[in-house]
């Protein structure tokens, strides 16, 4: 006959259960109400959710059940779910920010280990969003951690190319961001009703980043892309105030009118004092389905040229980071939410932004650096 389990093995069983939007063990997150065991083997679990009509709630109840039927002795499960209080929603912010009752953007904070890149251009239709979601997929596919904001206020497209459709759920004065292929992203468009245009000026748009950074749980994220409107107005101005030490990249197209254009893009950074990390040339030559020679439709050098005359007017080397070619199928696994560096990593396309982004990502860092809180044992 199977011995009852007892309930440290239901809380083990439990431990192994994430909550899928803050991926962290529910039993880390004071969200294990109650195990009640009967001597049958019945098990009662009673489970707090974070909020009333948490979208989430489905798979919690499963996952939670699925955990406990697998202890030894377990005959039956029945999972019932609660609310959280204000006061353990309160208790439950403190512990994702650190010990930090007060909202801070964590990546602005001199310990930050995660990478910050706001992707620019000088003009719009240069391909600045598709190339930001492609590089944040392909980061992911290799094992970062990777969060994306969408920026770009106006001009929001970000969470279709990502294939992003839910919503984000608020846990008091948190905000957690839907995840698609792994990644996190935050957009405007996520506020917005339907397709309605943001009217907004200068204050509203800085106060709407500093939510995203600050308000958002993004956890521990090896790299943060940011994809940014187009020009040098006030979203520029703003992330170099929030976040001093991101890095520039800027996008360009090969033709001159484009690269005079981003250069001016990249120039602010003189006056904002940040690192541009490089630039990217999109749609640089198309290549032939029957083969042959490359094709430069939108002419030549644009993106050599950007980056020469940024290492001339900065006085540090500016490298020319890639080239990648002008292939409609981006554009078509953009408009169906499905990165292509994913759906067809093979083609020329998809290996010139996957080399991009292993240059910028590096490796995952796994505990590399972090503060463990390990101290001496007094004696």
């Amino acid at each position: 006959m199977t011995a009852t389990p007892s309930t440290e093995q239901v809380q083990q069983a439990l431990a192994t259960v994430q909550d899928p939007e803050i991926h962290r063990p529910i039993t880390d997150l004071g969200m294990v109400k109650s195990v009640d065991i009967a001597e049958d083997g019945a098990v009662h679990v009673g489970i707090y959710l974070t909020i009333a009509g948490c979208p989430m709630k489905g798979r919690i109840e499963k996952d939670v059940a699925e955990a406990t039927r697998k202890v030894d002795g377990v005959t039956s499960v029945t999972v019932e779910l609660d609310v959280m209080s204000d006061e353990q929603r309160k208790e439950l912010q403190t512990k994702l920010r650190g010990g930090q009752a007060e909202k801070e953007i964590p990546f602005a904070k001199p310990s930050s280990l995660t990478k910050v890149f706001a992707v620019a251009s000088g003009k719009g239709g240069v391909g600045k969003s598709s190339v930001t979601v492609n590089l944040a997929a392909a980061m992911a596919a290799r094992g970062h951690k990777v969060g994306v904001v969408d920026a770009d206020i106006y001009g929001h497209s970000v969470p279709r190319m990502i294939g992003a459709s839910d919503f984000p759920t608020k846990v008091g004065d948190m905000i957690m961001p839907p995840t698609a292929h792994d990644l996190k992203v935050i957009s405007v468009g996520m506020f917005t009703q339907g397709n309605q245009p943001v009217v907004w000026r200068g204050p509203m748009l800085h106060r709407a980043l500093q939510q995203f950074l600050s308000d958002v749980y993004w956890g521990d994220l090896d790299v943060l892309l940011m994809d940014l409107p187009p020009g040098t107005g006030d979203i520029a101005i703003s992330v170099a105030q929030l976040l001093p030490s991101a890095e520039l990249l800027v996008v360009t197209t090969p033709q001159q009118a484009a690269a005079e254009v981003a250069e001016r893009a990249g120039a602010i950074t003189a006056q904002t004092h940040q690192r541009i990390t490089g630039v990217i040339e999109n749609m640089s030559y198309f290549l032939p389905p029957e083969g042959g020679e490359p094709l430069h439709l939108f002419g030549e050098g644009g993106g050599r040229t950007v980056a020469d005359t940024l290492s001339k007017t900065l006085g540090t080397e500016i490298p020319l980071l890639g080239q990648v070619p002008l292939d409609p199928r981006l554009r078509v696994a953009s408009d169906e939410g499905k990165p292509l560096v994913l759906s067809d990593p093979d083609l020329e396309v998809s290996k010139v932004i996957t080399g991009v982004a292993e240059s910028l990502a590096g490796k995952p860092r796994g505990l590399a650096g972090m503060q463990l809180g390990i101290s001496p044992a007094g004696r």
